[in-house]
């Protein structure tokens, strides 16, 4: 492992790692958990991020109002999310109030008291939350265009939950879950900037040890995908597209081939997506190409945003820059540019903290060790054309896309004829 980077794990199989960041002021907490959507039932959905919301509500010796106060007299900042796979609680603050901000987060992680009052006025704020998503069509075009790809499937699930979820569960229903999930060989607890590990170690060691294991959880189900068209007719001046097709998973070895792919298509303003649909032709404000990927799968996507009567022309455009692709290597100037960006932005990211927290928790989670920011940047250098084009090959089948549509549309054959073509 990385010199600066350590790793404990405790006798309960919780895992600490931590990165010393010397020229940092500040030191970066974050306890995850290997947790989310897709560990949930259909009646379930939504407890995930319903427990991130509750975590801030009170101990058994902070209420709500006190937790808050406290982080604001030390001038720290903390905040939590729920993804398909994990749930975080992370905080920062001035290394001089490490120990504050420990017993802080582990206060709210391992003492919440799910108050029943607490959980009616979350409920309200969660509905709210739904309810903004929905009002939102370029983010909500991305839940229905997941949920039309992945199907049944919990990948296919809103991380919010259906409002008919949250608005029946309860606090045995919240505890329950909780207690059958947060089990310690599913924790990892990442730092970086202002620490030392052995210090850090020595406070947050004795207070996790504490979380004792549960039973044995079911393995996630991988889904396939589905190359479907699916149409949601809403009265908008716009109309929101998705295209989706399996992807990679996250620790798959050609994972440095297809970030570049994407940033190649779409994923940066010199993108062909970009270049083409807004600057050329003027069709859109909105437009890129997304990746999406989990521990065993992941999706590639494209969006953009037209007015209703230019929707059969981007649609197009989009998947002839994807047919272009499978069909003809990338310029050797494009692929370097693509690198140096992708580079740029690695690098760039690195000096933030609280982005190597992230790093040091999602490399325990998915790899199970540090990989060193180096090793990254070699593998982005040996990426060649015929690496990208025999990706593209491989990905983008006609038959394999889905396409999902937000907006004035009901003419559903026309973008089967689109696919098809």
């Amino acid at each position: 492992m990385n010199q600066v980077v350590k790793k404990t794990t405790l006798k309960n199989g919780v895992k600490i790692v931590t990165k010393k960041m010397p020229y940092i002021h500040s030191v970066s907490m974050g306890v995850w958990v290997n947790v989310g959507v897709r560990d949930e039932s259909t009646n379930e959905n939504g407890l995930s991020h319903f427990i991130e919301h509750m975590i801030f509500k009170g101990t058994k010796k902070r209420s709500s109002f006190q937790i808050a106060k406290e982080f604001d007299a030390i001038g720290g900042h903390t905040n939590a999310f729920t993804s398909a796979e994990n749930t975080c609680y992370h905080a920062k603050v001035m290394g001089t109030h490490l120990e504050t901000m420990v017993d802080i987060l582990s206060d709210i992680f391992l003492n919440s008291v799910f108050d029943d009052k607490e959980i009616e006025n979350e409920r309200s704020v969660i509905l709210q939350e739904i309810s903004m998503t929905e009002s939102n069509p370029d983010e909500y075009v991305h839940v229905l265009s997941g949920r039309n790809f992945w199907g049944d499937n919990a990948l296919g699930r809103s991380i919010l939950g259906t409002r008919e979820n949250v608005s029946r569960f309860d606090a045995s229903t919240i505890k329950a879950f909780f207690h059958r999930f947060y089990q310690p060989e599913r924790i990892v607890i990442s730092v970086a900037g202002d620490v030392e590990h052995d210090r850090f170690t020595d406070i947050v060691g004795p207070v996790f040890e504490s979380v004792q294991p549960g039973v044995k959880l079911p393995k996630r189900v991988t889904p396939g995908g589905h190359g479907l068209v699916d149409l949601h007719y809403r009265d908008l001046k716009q109309m929101h597209i998705c295209l989706g097709v399996k992807g990679i998973a996250i620790s798959d070895p050609r994972r440095y081939a297809y970030s570049l792919m994407n940033t190649i298509l779409g994923g940066n303003m010199s993108s062909r997506l970009f270049q083409e649909v807004r600057e050329r032709r003027g069709l859109a404000y909105s437009v890129f190409s997304f990746i999406t990927s989990y521990a065993d799968t992941g999706m590639f996507g494209a969006y953009v945003g037209v007015e209703p009567k230019n929707a059969h022309e981007a649609i197009r455009l989009i998947l002839n820059e994807i047919h272009m692709l499978m069909e003809t290597r990338v310029d050797p100037n494009e692929l370097h540019d693509a690198k140096e960006y992708t580079k740029g932005s690695l690098m760039l990211s690195s000096e933030s903290n609280d982005n190597q927290m992230v790093r040091l928790a999602q490399n325990e989670t998915y790899f199970r060790e540090y990989i060193p920011l180096q090793k990254i940047i070699d593998e982005i250098d040996a990426v060649t054309q015929n690496d990208i084009l025999e990706l593209a090959e491989n990905l983008f089948q006609s038959d394999r896309f889905s396409l999902t549509l937000l907006g004035p549309v009901t003419d559903e054959e026309s973008y089967r004829e689109i696919l098809n073509t």
